[in-house]
């Protein structure tokens, strides 16, 4: 990347077209454990939402990943963004918001949604779709307070490591009983995969090619 990562590079990325499942698949599982190939146009399934919230330290922008705790429904232990299913009368918008209050303690007043959602993904085991959305914190370094029964600890992670690929790792692990080739963003020492790393390779591209679209 030529210069550091600001709000403006990522309102310019998120203006442009969605890439979604060829830069998702990048990070994907292979084969992915339920995948349905070639997807049907409107599988059925339960709706949910998770936020990318940037937020400024040193001069660079950072969001938020959380480590689930083991007492968590599904997901145990996991990477993830913070996020979670849509309730009753809500839009996704106001999911990934209230989510962001309930796991991380954050006010959604001081948070803005920059530009469209990322493309739908659709979770084969669960049947969940997940929208993710990319928001900004309005003010300084938030004061953030993990949610006890859901989030053992919250990890502030720079935004250009998810466009280095120096951080990406595969392995062959064995899911479900079966071998699988898995790539993961290896980040605070944690493997960040699945739904998240696959959610987080979309913004990545979409980040680079407004970069090159600038020089």
């Amino acid at each position: 990347m030529s210069h550091s990562l600001g709000v403006a590079d990522v309102r310019r990325a998120l203006a442009a077209p969605r890439i979604g499942r060829p830069a998702q698949e990048r990070m994907s599982p292979r084969p992915r454990p339920g995948d349905i190939f070639p997807m049907p146009a409107n599988p059925s399934g339960k709706q949910a939402a998770v936020l990318i919230l940037l937020f400024a330290r040193d001069a660079e922008l950072y969001f938020y990943l959380t480590r689930r705790t083991e007492s968590v429904a599904s997901h145990k232990g996991q990477i993830s963004l913070p996020g979670g299913q849509q309730d009753r009368g809500e839009s996704l918008q106001e999911t990934a918001l209230r989510e962001a209050r309930e796991e991380l303690g954050i006010d959604p007043t001081q948070i803005e949604i920059l530009g469209a959602p990322l493309t739908p993904l659709y979770i084969p085991v669960s049947r969940y779709w997940v929208t993710a959305f990319v928001g900004n914190y309005c003010c300084a370094e938030p004061h953030t307070r993990a949610s006890a029964g859901e989030v053992l600890e919250i990890l502030p992670t720079r935004l250009a490591d998810i466009l280095d690929d120096a951080h990406i790792r595969e392995q062959e692990w064995e899911l479900r009983g079966a071998p699988v080739r898995v790539p993961f963003f290896d980040l605070h020492g944690y493997p960040v995969w699945g739904a998240t790393a696959m959610l987080l390779s979309e913004f990545a591209a979409l980040l680079r090619a407004a970069q090159i679209g600038a020089i």
